[in-house]
């Protein structure tokens, strides 16, 4: 049979999904037509702009070449596209995966195709903590929902429909019937991660490869190493997914086999020309010490230069020693919040400021740039709690600075005291992290939070007695902005810092930057 897969990303955003290389694998291996319509080259998409030409305008990464978010831009109506290519490929199903925040870019599209359209099948993180929802709030677009991994389920829908056999007892299958009323199958089980097989991107097109990082363009491929987190931070679903799986007898944390994550690096290298790898892992340091000595040995193989992301707490000297290396490129990590009462009562994360930054300073000992993720809007919190962040951020010196609105997305524990508090509606689609917030506080307004968030790098950054300036460059008015493109110029210019280093002459020249 046919199947035609929607990517709904967010502009710009060029980074390869792991899920639908696998998906395209697993259907091919089956003996089914794969095709695909990818959303990323449109220039806008329902009031969504570039995400990473945001994201470096905000000085939260690198400047680089602006050929990159130029280049093979779309202009066109997106909807009448993927009608187009719907008639052209005659699909028998249309699948599809999706967060919260590329929801919005999905329904529309899927909405527009009217009757006599093929069987719509939704799979990701929204349809798994939200299906009814997911169902419901799509205007028709959406005939079922898979709940957990999609690996095993996607397989096995196909393979029934292909056959005219009643694809309702499908594992994870969840529909809302005839009667109005939702239904919904128990969870499928975890997939063994030895048994997939190579990610298969052969429909994407070529420029989806190339991302920016470090003010370079990379081809850069995604290779998974863990899945799962052992960690509970009530503003990420990882904890929902392990509860989900464990109330059904279901072990969510795994991590690959070493030897399977050196095939896949291979694969990468000889079929995609890879100059780079980003290991998708929610937290890469969370192996053993013994694991982490087999992945260094393997590791030494390639010494392609990448990326990761893991806690302050898995750091250790020999470790970071360990990566510079193997030539790590880059580290990303997640600070969300300067006030250690409120980051443990509030976000769940039990670390101490001073730890934070002890750690984060053994890795620029070692000119291993580093990013950190900072969130504001969070329930409860005030404009005076968020500054705690800033403050926490001008202890270490960081490659780049992420400043994201908090969103309560579904699956989180965060949602729910969203909802207990009325902050939001239960069947509210929340938006994404860098617009205006969806809780609705008093004390922090959405327009207030906007206003911070963007200038959080400007505060971070430039020195204390500028901050009256600061201040004036969170108006979201025209006045506002003007103000603030001229401070966010000179910050760029005499107080970023962005870890290089020179051999000879140490670490690059840049203005003295206040961090106490």
């Amino acid at each position: 049979m046919k199947v035609l897969f929607l990517y709904p990303n967010l502009p710009g955003v060029k980074t390869l999904p792991t899920a639908y290389g696998l998906f395209n694998a697993i259907l091919k291996r089956d003996g089914h037509e794969v095709d695909l319509f990818n959303t990323t080259n449109y220039a806008e998409l329902f009031g969504v702009m570039n995400v990473y030409k945001e994201k470096s305008d905000n000085l939260n990464a690198r400047p680089y070449d602006e050929k990159f978010n130029t280049t093979n831009l779309i202009y066109s109506d997106v909807c009448q596209d993927f009608a187009e290519k719907v008639q052209e490929s005659s699909p028998d199903l249309i699948a599809v995966s999706f967060t919260e925040d590329m929801y919005p870019i999905a329904v529309p599209m899927l909405s527009a195709l009217g009757k006599g359209r093929p069987p719509v099948v939704a799979g990701g993180t929204f349809p798994t903590f939200a299906p009814e929802l997911s169902i419901r709030k799509s205007n028709g677009g959406v005939d079922y929902c898979l709940v957990g991994e999609g690996e095993y389920t996607v397989s096995e829908l196909c393979r029934k429909l292909e056959r005219g056999e009643d694809v309702h007892d499908t594992q994870g299958l969840c529909w809302v019937d005839g009667n109005d009323t939702f239904q919904r199958n128990p969870m499928p089980t975890p997939v063994d991660m030895s048994e997939l097989p190579l990610p298969d991107f052969s429909i994407f097109d070529d420029d989806i490869y190339y991302r920016p990082m470090q003010g370079q363009i990379w081809r850069m491929l995604p290779v998974t190493t863990i899945r799962g987190c052992p960690y509970t931070c009530a503003y990420c679903n990882a904890p929902a997914t392990m509860n989900m799986n464990r109330d059904q007898g279901f072990k969510f944390f795994r991590k690959q086999r070493i030897n399977l994550i050196h095939r896949e690096i291979k694969h990468f290298v000889d079929e995609y020309q890879a100059d780079s790898i980003y290991f998708w892992a929610e937290t890469f340091l969370a192996w053993s010490d013994s694991e982490f000595e087999e992945f260094c040995e393997m590791y030494s193989e390639f010494k392609l230069p990448f990326w990761i992301q893991t806690r302050t707490e898995t750091i250790s000297e020999e470790k970071v020693a360990k990566l510079k290396e193997l030539n790590c490129l880059r580290i990303g990590f997640g600070v969300e919040h300067g006030n250690e009462k409120f980051r443990e009562t509030m976000l769940k994360r039990r670390v101490k400021n001073d730890l934070i930054v002890e750690r984060l300073n053994i890795i620029s000992d070692y000119e291993i740039p580093i990013s950190v993720n900072n969130m504001v809007g969070f329930p409860t919190e005030t404009r005076e709690l968020a500054f705690e962040t800033v403050e926490l951020n001008r202890r270490f010196k960081s490659d780049g600075i992420n400043s994201y609105t908090f969103v309560p997305f579904a699956g989180t524990p965060l949602r729910k005291v969203c909802n207990d508090m009325g902050l939001i509606e239960p069947d509210q689609i929340v938006g994404s992290v860098m617009g205006l917030s969806a809780l609705n506080m008093p004390q922090f307004t959405p327009e207030a939070i906007e206003g911070l968030r963007r200038c959080f790098v400007l505060y971070s950054k430039m020195p204390r007695d500028r901050w009256p300036e600061i201040e004036k460059a969170e108006a979201l008015t025209p006045e506002g902005d003007a103000l603030y493109d001229q401070l966010k110029a000179e910050c760029l210019a005499s107080y970023m810092f962005y870890g290089d280093y020179d051999e000879e002459l140490g670490e690059t020249e840049r203005a003295p930057t206040e961090q106490a």
